[in-house]
C-alpha cells in the first residue's frame, strides 16, 4: 500500500566530522555545516549562513554540453569530497513509485567540463550513480547490472554480466522496494577498491498480469514480478566485487536466502568489514550481522525477538571511534535509541523514559548529545527533544511549548544551524532559518513567530477530542464541525479512515479536517467531518498501543472505529445517527468495506478506494509482517478480510478501484464484486482503466474522481442541519 510511513525511525549516512547527521534531510548541506547547496534559476549554489550569501558553483554555462543550446536540467546532484567534481542526475523516469532512472553528467569544476557517465547505455538506464571516495570513478547500475568507469567517461567495466529483468545487482524488485523502502542497492568500500551490492534473484516470482484494455484494439498484458502472502520471496544475497577483477565475493550469511530478507547493509567506516541485518521470513526476529568483506564470514553481533514484529532498521550510525553503533528498538515497550558495542558485548539504552522516539535528527558526538522527535505527552503532535549521548542524561525539549503542533528540523552537520517547520490544524506550514546554538532565528521577518501574526485565523477550527470505548480503549480523534453549527439540530456525520499500522490519520497539522476530494466545502454544505487512529496507528504510544494489531487487521482496528463512532454517535445528540457515513483509501478502503460489512447497524454509507478486499491477494512482505505467515493456517487472514464479511452489506456502497493497479491489484475488485453478486448485494462501482494505485493517471481522471465521490455522498448522506 502507498505508505506514508509517520512513524519511521530514520538513521541515515555518516557526515565528515564529530556531528552525525541521523536522517537523510532534505537540505544538501556541506560538509561544514556552514553552508547549503541548492538548485535555482537552473544553476547550483551554495548558500553560506547566516548572512545567506549566494555562489554559483554550476553555472547553466558549464551545464550546458557542447553541442548543446540548453544547460542539463539539474534533477539532483552530489558533490565529491573536495568538492571539485558534481555527478548531475538529470532525464528522470519513474520506476514504479519514484523516478530512480535517469542520465548522468560529471562536471569538472577545475577543468570546467562537462561529460556524460554511461553514455554507451540506454538513455534514461542509469540508476544510483555514485562517485568513489577518491572522486576518481562513478559507479551505476544499468539495466540490473552493475558498471564503473572514469569520471572522464572512458574505461567503462561491467562489474556484473548475469543480471537480467528478474536476476537484479545493485537495487530491488517491487516487494522489497515496496515494503522496505529499498530502491539503491550497492555501496562504495572506504577504501574505493570494492563495491558491496545485493542481488536479488526474482527468477522464481511469479507474475501478476495486468490487462490494458484502452491502448490498442487488442489488448495486452502488463507483468508484475509480485510475490503475494505465502509465496515465497526472490532469493537475497550480498556480494563484494572487486573493481579491478570484477570478481564478486558472496557473504557467507548463516540462513536460507528465500527464507530471510536482508533490508539493510552499508559499511563499517575505515574498515573492510560490512554490517547488514538480517529478518527471518515472519519479521519477529533480526539479527545484525558484521561481515568480512575479504573471507565472506559473518559474525551475529546482536539478534532481537519480538511477538509481533520487528521494522528493518535504517542505516547505523557510529560512535566511539567506531567501535559502537546504533540501533533503534521498541524492545521495552517504547521505541528508544541505543549504543551497541562491534563486539555485540555492550549495550547502552541512550533515550530512557515512557515515550517513544519519533526521528532522531542529529548525533552530536563532540557535545554528547542526540537530539530526535518526540511527543511524550499528545500523541498527535511532534516536538524535538535532546539528551545525553552516554545514556546518563534528562529529556529535554529544544521547541518552544508555546508553539503546539507539528514540527520538525533540518539540521546543519556542525549543530550551527537549523531550518525549523512547523504546521498545525491551525496554521499553515512555515518555516525558520535558526541559529541552532541559541535557538534564535535570523531575521525577525523570517521568523515563525513574526510568520504566525500574519496568518489569519481559522474559523470553525478543527477541534481535538479523546473517546473511550466501551472495551476500555481511549482513542484520539479530530473532528470538524459545519458553520453555522447548531448544537439543537442534527447533522450528517462522515468518519475519514486508514486504519492499519502504515499510516496515521488524526495528527495535529495543516490537513486536518480537510477531505480533497470531496468537491466543495463541506462544512459549508453541513456536515461533520470526522478522523480518529485506532489501535495499530503507528503513533509515539509505545509498542503495546501499535502492535495489538499483530495478526488481528481486520479485527481489533475496525472494532475500535466502530466502537468509537458508537460512543460518540451516543453522547452527541447533534450527530445524525440515520447519516453515518465513512470512507478510506487504499488501508482505509479496507476498513472501510470492513466497517460496513462488520457493523452495518452503524456506518449507513461507504466509498471504499483501492481496497484490499481479500488479504491472502496482497504482497508477503506487508501482510505476514503484521499478519504472520499464513503456516500452516490462513485463519487470520480470513478472519480480517472484507469478503469474508460481504454477505452483511445493508447500506449504500461505492467502491472505486483502478485496473492498473500493481500495488492492490484490481482482483480484488472482481473478487469482492463475485462476493457481492452471490448474495445479492446490490452496491456501484467506479472502475479506472489502467489508473495505478493512486489513481492520477490520465486526462481529467482527478476532477471526475472527486465529483463521482461527491456525488455519491450528498445523494446516499445528504448534507446539511436538520
Amino acid at each position: 500500500m502507498i505508505k506514508r510511513l509517520l512513524f519511521r525511525l530514520s538513521i541515515a549516512c555518516i557526515a565528515l566530522c564529530s556531528i552525525i547527521d541521523a536522517k537523510a534531510q532534505n537540505i544538501n548541506w556541506a560538509k561544514d555545516g556552514n553552508s547549503y547547496y541548492q538548485i535555482a534559476n537552473g544553476e547550483i549554489i551554495s548558500v553560506t549562513l547566516p548572512k545567506n550569501d549566494r555562489k554559483t558553483i554550476l553555472s547553466r554555462a558549464l551545464l550546458t554540453p557542447a553541442g548543446k543550446d540548453n544547460a542539463i536540467a539539474v534533477r539532483s546532484f552530489q558533490l565529491s569530497d573536495d568538492g571539485t567534481k558534481a555527478l548531475i542526475y538529470t532525464n528522470s523516469k519513474k520506476v514504479w513509485r519514484y523516478e530512480t532512472r535517469g542520465d548522468y553528467w560529471l562536471a569538472d569544476l577545475t577543468a570546467n567540463k562537462i561529460t556524460q557517465i554511461g553514455k554507451d547505455k540506454p538513455a534514461s538506464s542509469l540508476m544510483f550513480a555514485k562517485l568513489s571516495p577518491d572522486g576518481s570513478k562513478v559507479a551505476y547500475v544499468s539495466k540490473h547490472n552493475l558498471y564503473v568507469e572514469n569520471i572522464d567517461g572512458t574505461g567503462a567495466k561491467a562489474l556484473t554480466t548475469d543480471g537480467t529483468e528478474r536476476m537484479i545487482n545493485g537495487t530491488f524488485d517491487w516487494v522489497y522496494e515496496e515494503e522496505f523502502d529499498c530502491r539503491d542497492g550497492f555501496r562504495w568500500s572506504p577504501d574505493g577498491k570494492s563495491i558491496a551490492y545485493w542481488q536479488l534473484d526474482a527468477t522464481k516470482i511469479k507474475n501478476f498480469l495486468m490487462i490494458n484494455n484502452t491502448d490498442s484494439i487488442y489488448p495486452y498484458t502488463i507483468p508484475v514480478e509480485y510475490p503475494k502472502v505465502g509465496e515465497n520471496p526472490s532469493a537475497c544475497k550480498v556480494g563484494v566485487v572487486d573493481i579491478t577483477t570484477a570478481k564478486t565475493n558472496w557473504l557467507n550469511v548463516p540462513g536460507d536466502n528465500i527464507q530471510h530478507y536482508i533490508p539493510r547493509m552499508q559499511w563499517v567506516p575505515n574498515s573492510n568489514d560490512i554490517i547488514l541485518q538480517q529478518l527471518n521470513r515472519e519479521q519477529n526476529e533480526s539479527i545484525v550481522f558484521i561481515c568480512n568483506a575479504a573471507t565472506g564470514s559473518a559474525k551475529a553481533v546482536y539478534t532481537e525477538k519480538a511477538k509481533a514484529w520487528i521494522d528493518a532498521q535504517d542505516e547505523w550510525k557510529w560512535l566511539n571511534d567506531n567501535k559502537e553503533f546504533t540501533i533503534v528498538s521498541d524492545k521495552d515497550g517504547w521505541n528508544h535509541l541505543y549504543r551497541i558495542s562491534l563486539d555485540g558485548k555492550k549495550e547502552t539504552l541512550v533515550t530512557k523514559g515512557n515515550y517513544d522516539v519519533i526521528d532522531v535528527k542529529l548525533i552530536d558526538v563532540k557535545n554528547n548529545l542526540v537530539y530526535f522527535l518526540a511527543s511524550p505527552t499528545n500523541a498527535t503532535q511532534k516536538y524535538l527533544f535532546k539528551t545525553k549521548l552516554d545514556g546518563k542524561g534528562k529529556l529535554e525539549q529544544v521547541t518552544p511549548s508555546v508553539l503546539p503542533g507539528t514540527h520538525n528540523y533540518d539540521i546543519s552537520p556542525n549543530a550551527a544551524f537549523a531550518r525549523h517547520s512547523y504546521n498545525s490544524s491551525l496554521v499553515e506550514p512555515i518555516k525558520e532559518w535558526m541559529n541552532f546554538t541559541t535557538g534564535n532565528p535570523f531575521t525577525m521577518d523570517g521568523s515563525i513567530t513574526t510568520q504566525l501574526a500574519k496568518q489569519t485565523s481559522t474559523k470553525n477550527k478543527v477541534e481535538f477530542f479523546k473517546v473511550t470505548t466501551e472495551d476500555g480503549i481511549e482513542m484520539g480523534g479530530w473532528m470538524k464541525k459545519p458553520d453555522n453549527f447548531n448544537p439543537d439540530k442534527k447533522y450528517p456525520v462522515l468518519f475519514y479512515v486508514y486504519g492499519e499500522p502504515a499510516s496515521a490519520t488524526a495528527l495535529d497539522t495543516y490537513g486536518a479536517g480537510r477531505n480533497h476530494l470531496y468537491a466543495g466545502d463541506m462544512a459549508k454544505d453541513g456536515y461533520i467531518y470526522i478522523s480518529m487512529d485506532n489501535r495499530g496507528a503507528p503513533l509515539p504510544k509505545g509498542s503495546t498501543w501499535r502492535k495489538s494489531i499483530y495478526k488481528n487487521i481486520g479485527v481489533i482496528n475496525i472494532r475500535d472505529q466502530a466502537m468509537a463512532a458508537k460512543k460518540l454517535l451516543a453522547t452527541h445528540t447533534y450527530m445524525d445517527k440515520d447519516r453515518v457515513a465513512v470512507w478510506g483509501w487504499s488501508g482505509g478502503g479496507s476498513s472501510t468495506l470492513n466497517l460496513m460489512f462488520q457493523y452495518p447497524e452503524i456506518y449507513k454509507t461507504g466509498i471504499a478506494i483501492a481496497a484490499v478486499g481479500n488479504q491472502l491477494t496482497y504482497d508477503n512482505v506487508y501482510q505476514e509482517r503484521y499478519m504472520g505467515t499464513p503456516f500452516p493456517s490462513k485463519e487470520a487472514y480470513i478472519k480480517g478480510s472484507p469478503i469474508t464479511y460481504a454477505k452483511n452489506l445493508k447500506g449504500n456502497l461505492l467502491y472505486i478501484h483502478g485496473t492498473g493497479d500493481d500495488n492492490v491489484h484490481y482482483q480484488n475488485a472482481e473478487m469482492l464484486i463475485n462476493e457481492l453478486i452471490k448474495n445479492e448485494k446490490v452496491f456501484q462501482l467506479m472502475s479506472y482503466p489502467n489508473r495505478t494505485h493512486s489513481i492520477s493517471e490520465g486526462e481529467g481522471t482527478g476532477k471526475h474522481l472527486s465529483l463521482t465521490y461527491t456525488k455519491f455522498l450528498k445523494e446516499n448522506c445528504p448534507p446539511g442541519a436538520r
